[in-house]
This record gives structure tokens, C-alpha cells and sequence, in this order.
């Protein structure tokens, strides 16, 4: 029996881009040839919580788009990129057999489903080694431990402890590069994945969405040169981040971040160097203060692991609800006795996307005013949402259910905000048909 070929794989995950891409800068160091793998892991398209899917149409559908784009962006560095569906290990005990796999170069994960597919990649593949990077960050926790031993609880102890003399290290240099070496011999094919493969039905956008964006890295500099450049809408990020309606109220980046094609790092920059050509402002600030948002619940799931998916959240504190399943269906079927919340929950229903007011009512409205417990909730956004990240999601809910980072717990009046970000009812009336 010939000798198989040693490869390293760079297995894609949450990191779709080749702009600033920690593990294919490394991996292209490397002597070894390698094969960039994506799969669609089919346990996870068919795996329910609290009956919602893992993953709803609207960010299936971006990611196909997605993977796709990156695809590209790979033929074109000659760079082999393979796409599989089916069982995570079944795919990887299917490339031991015909290489012998050394290295291992991926983002690193440490929330609990994503520590579970790793462990059942170990058991198939236990002799490669793994070379990991917390990509994900704006500052990584490597960095962080100079300015905190243990992540404080609450926002603004983080964000005063680093924004005053925090740096961001340089984007990785592995976007200009191509591939110059040999690929390894392809024993297989990429499978041609679509919407109906992984569980869904075609359908058409809804016209009324505020996220008519597809997925991708190319989709992703498109929106940041629009944003920065052609609008400079970033001077009045602001006073406008609070909006309801239209494309243009939010940077709209949360989508490519949250499935990788877009880096922290990279909006960081691009922020900095708007700053160098026009000027410093506060809504400049306040998008890097979004960031940091970010980063923070990254560090804080990190700090307090599986604690951010129970009952208590973080906090330990007592939870009061009372199960109901009808009013979870007339929440998320837009049926509540309050008509600013069920328009939030019809814009979700209908198109896999809500403002950041309108998540942070909802929220309020299902864990103060319905009782309902969160976790359900945050299952349903994890569902529906385009731009779902496992960190932003289960934090903002354990914050806004009183069991998170908030220590004073507080109760949103839906009928105080209306008034206040949609006084002319215009939102309200372009999702209840008015």
C-alpha cells in the first residue's frame, strides 16, 4: 500500500474571509501542503432546542452565500477548498484515509457545541496537532490579562480598564499572498450544497427588509466602503444607530462578523483610517465602543463557560417565570397585547433581521413581562437572526432577563419606546399593515 500524503487542513468555521485571517497566514508558513475544508455539519441542521432549529433559513442562506464567495476568493489564490455535508467526523475520518493529517489550523471555540464537534474530530484524528487563534477578538485574551486578571461583570469596568491605552494588533498579511506551492492530490469533491440540502424551502426576500445584504467577504468590503466612503455615514453612527426603519440607520456589519467574513480587527483599522482622512468624532468612538461591546461578551462567555446558557446566567440569581407555551407562540407570532412589539416580531419573522432597539425590547417584554424563561427566547433568535453569534446573543439576554451583566436589572417600557423611536408610528405601521 503506497504512502498517504501529509496534509495540514485549515478547517473553516466562524472565519469566512482570507482578509486578516490568522489561521491561513499560518497555515501558509507551513511546508506541508494543505486542504481548506468547510462542512455543513448535518446534525446541526436538524438538531432543535426548546422546539426552534439551531439555524433558520434567513442565515442559512447568508452562509451559503458565504461559503460560496469564499470559494472564489480561494480559486483564485489556487488555494484547494473543499465543502462537504454530512457528520463533522465522518468527513474528517474520510480524509485520515487517504492522508495523513499533521496539523490542524482553525479558530478557537470554548462554548459547549463547539467543544463537542472538536472532541468528536479528536477521536477520529488523535495523533494531529492543533494550531488555534482567538480571531474572533478585537483584543484577544492574550492581550487582556495586562489589564485584568478576571474579566469584570460589568461593562464599564472592561471598557475603562482598556479603552484608555488599549492597541489592536495589525490585520494578518494573509489577503495579497497566493498560494505557491503544490496543493495536495484531491481524492474528493465538494458537494453542492443547497438551501433544500440543508432543510429549507426556496423563498423570496421580503421587500420591506432593512437587510436586503448577501453574505460574503467581497459582500462585506462592499458595505464597508459604502458606509465609510461613499456615505461617511460613520459621522453620524450616533445619533442614527437607534433607528427602526431603512438600510442605513446601523452599520449593518454584524452579519459578516458574526459568520467571519468580516474581522473585528479590520473595522477597527478601517475606522482608524477614516479618522485619519476626515476626523475624529463621537460617533467614530462609539462604533469602536461597539465593538468592545462585542469583545466584552466574548471575554465574559470565555470567563464564565457554560454558566451563560443556564437559568442563572453569570449571576446566580433566582430566575421568576412561569412557562407558558401560548404566550411564547403570541410572541413570536406577533400576537402580544403590544403593538410595538409584535411589529419587532413580524420584521424577525419576515426576514431574519431586527434593530438593536427593537432586540432589546423584546427581549425585555418575553423575560419581565410575559415570564417566560429567557433561554427561550434567546433559542428563537438563535433561529431566526441573520447575524446570530452565540456570545452577543446569550449575553444581551441573560443581561436584559436580569441573570448577565446588568446589575440594575431593569424592565423596558414598550410603550416609552415607541413613543420615543417611532413617535409617527411609521415602523409600527410598515409591519402591522395599517
Amino acid at each position: 500500500m503506497p504512502e498517504k500524503q501529509k496534509i495540514n487542513i485549515l478547517w473553516y468555521t466562524k472565519d469566512l474571509r482570507t482578509r486578516d485571517q490568522e489561521s491561513l497566514y499560518r497555515i501558509m508558513q507551513e511546508e506541508t501542503p494543505f486542504l481548506a475544508v468547510y462542512i455543513f455539519d448535518e446534525d446541526f441542521y436538524n438538531k432543535r432546542q426548546w422546539g426552534f432549529r439551531k439555524c433558520g433559513r434567513y442565515r442559512a442562506k447568508f452562509l451559503l452565500k458565504s461559503v460560496r464567495g469564499l470559494s472564489s476568493v480561494l480559486q483564485e489564490k489556487n488555494i484547494p477548498f473543499l465543502v462537504k455535508y454530512g457528520k463533522t467526523e465522518s468527513v474528517f475520518r474520510a480524509l485520515s484515509e487517504k492522508y495523513t493529517v499533521e496539523k490542524i489550523f482553525c479558530q478557537q471555540e470554548w462554548t459547549q457545541e463547539e467543544r463537542e464537534t472538536e472532541r468528536r474530530i479528536k477521536s477520529v484524528l488523535p495523533s494531529a496537532a492543533w494550531e488555534k487563534s482567538y480571531s474572533q477578538f478585537l483584543i484577544s485574551p492574550d492581550s487582556t490579562q495586562a489589564y485584568f486578571s478576571k474579566v469584570p461583570v460589568q461593562f464599564t469596568a472592561f471598557r475603562q480598564k482598556l479603552e484608555k491605552n488599549f492597541t489592536v494588533r495589525e490585520e494578518f498579511d494573509s489577503e495579497h499572498s497566493d498560494y505557491d506551492k503544490s496543493g495536495p492530490e484531491l481524492h474528493f469533491t465538494s458537494d453542492d450544497v443547497s438551501l433544500k440540502s440543508l432543510g429549507f424551502d426556496e423563498y423570496e426576500p421580503d421587500s420591506r427588509t432593512a437587510f436586503p445584504f448577501s453574505g460574503g467577504e467581497r459582500q462585506a468590503s462592499q458595505r464597508l466602503s459604502y458606509y465609510f466612503s461613499e456615505t461617511r455615514n460613520l459621522d453620524t453612527y450616533k445619533e442614527t444607530r437607534n433607528g427602526m426603519k431603512g438600510t442605513d440607520y446601523s452599520s449593518r456589519f454584524s452579519a459578516w462578523l458574526a459568520d467571519g467574513s468580516l474581522s473585528a480587527v479590520t473595522v477597527y483599522h478601517e475606522i482608524k483610517r477614516y479618522e485619519a482622512r476626515h476626523r475624529s468624532s463621537e460617533s467614530s468612538y462609539w462604533m469602536v465602543f461597539e465593538l468592545l461591546w462585542r469583545d466584552f461578551f466574548r471575554h465574559t462567555s470565555l470567563e464564565y463557560g457554560d454558566n451563560v446558557f443556564r437559568q442563572h446566567g453569570i449571576n446566580g440569581k433566582a430566575y421568576d417565570y412561569d412557562p407558558d407555551p401560548e404566550l411564547i407562540r403570541q410572541w413570536t407570532e406577533g400576537e402580544t397585547a403590544s403593538e410595538f412589539i409584535n411589529a419587532n416580531m413580524m420584521e424577525l419573522k419576515h426576514t431574519g433581521w431586527m434593530s438593536n432597539r427593537g432586540r432589546q425590547n423584546v427581549a425585555s417584554y418575553f423575560s419581565k413581562i410575559l415570564k417566560q424563561d429567557w433561554r427561550a427566547g434567546a433559542a428563537y433568535f438563535e433561529e431566526m437572526l441573520i447575524d446570530y453569534d452565540v456570545h452577543s446573543n446569550y449575553g444581551n439576554w441573560m443581561y436584559l432577563a436580569g441573570v448577565g451583566n446588568d446589575p440594575r436589572n431593569r424592565v423596558f417600557s414598550p410603550e416609552k419606546q415607541a413613543a420615543q423611536y417611532d413617535p409617527e408610528q411609521e415602523f409600527i405601521q410598515l409591519w402591522l399593515n395599517r
